[in-house]
């Protein structure tokens, strides 16, 4: 009796597990970045985090490299929609739907650690607001480090915009678009998971892309020379939730994510490392084959940079809405 007794006891325990396991809130966590990008490892700890909290009654499971299919132009529309729980969130992506988000901070503009760390609460605040008009909520926060932007050519090495202008040149943003164009070189938006084949194939002959990352997208097998251009800073990555979901999640859950979102933040809002992270970036490609060329010229650097401030405030003004002022609201932090 004591044994049938035993058996019955855990079959219902087993039984208890199961349905536990199989009622278990599962939340996907869309992460566009892919596997091999830093960032990518620090959502995985707040995930991790997250979980730890939570204890298995609900989960976050993170899917990286747009491992499902979503657009992230899209993120807009699919987020609202419940087509995922929780979406990493790029502003300079989504001027599709939002212009004035593409217009917050224009990549270029802000040129040192300084100027950046006073204007990145204005530029939370801002992202708050916008998404809230798209029924988002912003969650957490992941800072992108002050990257250095550098060309990467096939064929031969270029330090200047002179000899830019002969080239195609791959850029990611509309402001990169008019800046280069203005400046006289042809540059057309590639979406990085198309660039390796576009720089292979001959679609075009140079990318512009940071040297932190680029063995991240095996820039140094379609690329032998490269060459510093500019500083950029970025506005921050947001976590993002359906407002009416985040809504009506448990103060649990909630909690769980905020404390988690937080540690992130600290993580990551951290800059003093990036110059010898870019070093050691630069070494590394050399390693891999690439011919690390002189820097662009001062005079270059401050022609790129005259013409992107000029094209922040243009892009402001055609996005109308509330681009213009929040364009006013960073340049007001920023001290100009």
């Amino acid at each position: 009796m004591n044994k049938l007794f035993r058996n019955v006891v855990i079959g219902l325990i087993g039984a208890g597990v199961s349905l536990s396991m199989a009622t278990a809130e599962v939340w996907r966590f869309n992460n566009f970045l892919p596997e091999t990008r830093p960032e990518t490892a620090q959502l995985e700890q707040f995930v991790t985090e997250v979980n730890e909290a939570l204890g298995g009654e609900t989960e976050l499971k993170l899917y990286s490299g747009g491992s499902l299919g979503l657009p992230n132009t899209d993120t807009l529309r699919f987020l609202p929609s419940g087509a995922v729980e929780m979406s990493l969130m790029w502003a300079n992506y989504l001027g599709r739907d939002a212009p004035a988000l593409s217009s917050v901070v224009v990549q270029g503009t802000i040129g040192s650690i300084e100027e950046f760390e006073k204007a990145i609460p204005t530029v939370r605040e801002i992202y708050e607001e916008e998404f809230a008009e798209w029924d988002v909520a912003s969650v957490g926060y992941a800072a992108i480090p002050m990257l250095s932007v550098s060309v990467f050519c096939r064929d031969e090495p270029v330090r200047t915009i002179e000899d830019l202008k002969s080239k195609k040149l791959r850029v990611w943003a509309r402001d990169q678009v008019e800046t280069f164009t203005r400046l006289g070189v042809s540059a057309q938006i590639i979406p990085q998971d198309e660039m390796y084949v576009a720089m292979k194939t001959g679609v075009v002959d140079c990318a512009l892309y940071p040297a932190l990352y680029a063995h991240t997208v095996s820039l140094q097998e379609v690329s032998k020379y490269a060459s510093f251009l500019y500083p950029m800073a970025s506005g921050p990555y947001v976590i993002g939730v359906a407002q009416n979901r985040w809504d009506a999640t448990d103060d649990t859950i909630k909690a769980a994510i905020e404390t988690a979102a937080t540690g992130l933040w600290e993580r990551t809002n951290q800059y003093e490392a990036d110059f010898q992270r870019e070093l050691d970036a630069r070494e590394a490609l050399v390693d891999g084959g690439i011919v690390w060329g002189e820097d662009f010229s001062n005079e270059d650097r401050d022609a790129f940079v005259s013409v992107v401030t000029e094209i922040w405030e243009k892009l402001a003004e055609e996005a109308g809405g509330n681009a213009p002022a929040y364009r006013e609201r960073v340049l007001t932090a920023l001290g100009r």
